[in-house]
């Protein structure tokens, strides 16, 4: 276990005992003047490092503008007994990167819309706002948008820690041949939102998998209000915004987009909830040293051949972290197995027992590999 780093002494603090003077008002604010101008100018001077890097490697530079690592370079640089919260440098340093990324090599997301839905929000931690990211009405239309070549990435739900998988994305990965190339796993809470106060809320509006996120809250706080669905968090904030008598179950950042009161927070019955996101892309992501791969297989309709399988991951040590059925387009008792474990097809683990599997099953298909991230939100 590592150590941790001893307190940064404060610029401010004395350096020596006794009879140090306290900084007057006019140092305090000259020096933060100071500060602001120096921060501006080290932004503007990594930014223009990692152009210089760009004109030698190209892959280099977008390593270092990659907004998705911002929580290692957090985890090697926090300190305890610090001011600033990790959620508020989290997301100065994801903008620095986004915007340095926009700099360098533009990219373009597309993500199951409207603004201000949660897979908008997972979009931004993973992209940052200054890529320009692109709402689509359907997880469908994010696949489709992607194999197309209309945008570099798209975002896609995959699990919920609450209601389980997301069956229209497993369905489109069997479908459609793009590649994961990353994960965003995103706390979600969900906040009672309106412009009226809770005793004057006729209905509740929100997409149903909020509305299940926050059924026994709902029945035991609110059994006056009628409860009824929309096609997103985003869409009920809009409305709840619009028509008096009306609350939206959705982000807190919804709500202030739309002029919205809080009036509960974190109603959500999991307090542990947790929604994982796909990005898709056409390409794999390099290996990190802490990586899932998530792959498709169909076995043959016999006694013991679903068996024969989960022994090649037993036999070969990895680790399963994720797996689900569904059945098969035009099949009759036919099934797809979407499977993740630990591990990247690159290493010799992991390729003595893809070869393995094969002897094994009908078809498979490695959907990518991806760094395993720790949930943010």
């Amino acid at each position: 276990m590592s150590k941790k780093k001893p307190p940064r002494k404060s610029s401010t603090g004395s350096a020596r005992k006794g009879s140090a003077r306290k900084p007057t008002v006019a140092q305090l604010r000259g020096k933060i003047k100071r500060l602001d101008k120096t921060l501006v100018e080290l932004c503007q001077e990594r930014a223009s490092l990692v152009c210089q890097l760009n004109e030698s490697s190209t892959a280099e530079a977008l390593r270092m503008c990659d907004a998705s690592n911002v929580g290692q370079i957090l985890g090697d640089a926090l300190q305890d007994g610090e001011p600033l919260a990790e959620a508020c440098l989290r997301a100065t340093l994801r903008e620095l990167f986004s915007g340095t990324r926009a700099i360098v090599s533009p990219v373009n997301a597309a993500y199951l819309g409207p603004p201000y839905s949660f897979s908008h929000l997972a979009a931004a931690e993973h992209f940052g706002e200054s890529a320009k990211l692109v709402p689509v009405s359907t997880i469908a239309a994010v696949f489709e948008e992607v194999q197309d070549g209309q945008v570099d990435h798209g975002l896609v739900p995959l699990e919920n820690s609450t209601d389980g998988r997301i069956v229209d994305t497993l369905d489109m990965f069997a479908r459609v041949p793009v590649k994961i190339c990353g994960e965003v796993r995103l706390r979600i809470h969900h906040h009672l939102l309106s412009k009226c106060s809770r005793a004057d809320i006729r209905d509740v509006y929100s997409k149903p998998q909020a509305i299940s996120q926050c059924r026994n809250w709902l029945a035991k706080h609110m059994p006056h209000a009628q409860v009824m669905e929309i096609a997103s968090t985003a869409a009920a904030a809009e409305l709840a915004a619009s028509q008096e008598g009306v609350a939206a179950i959705a982000s807190h950042q919804a709500g202030t987009h739309y002029g919205l009161d809080v009036i509960a927070a974190a109603i959500e019955d999991n307090q542990n909830n947790i929604t994982r996101f796909a990005v898709i892309g056409r390409d794999h992501a390099a290996r990190s040293g802490n990586d899932k791969t998530a792959l498709m297989f169909e076995v043959s309709h016999q006694p013991g051949a679903l068996a024969d399988v989960m022994n090649v991951f037993k036999r070969s040590k990895l680790n399963l972290t994720f797996i689900e059925s569904f059945p098969r387009l035009g099949g009759i008792n036919e099934y797809i197995f979407f499977v993740e474990f630990e591990g990247h097809p690159v290493s010799s683990k992991v390729r003595r027992a893809l070869d393995s599997l094969d002897k094994k099953v009908v078809r498979r298909k490695v959907l990518g590999a991806y760094e395993n991230k720790e949930p943010v939100g």
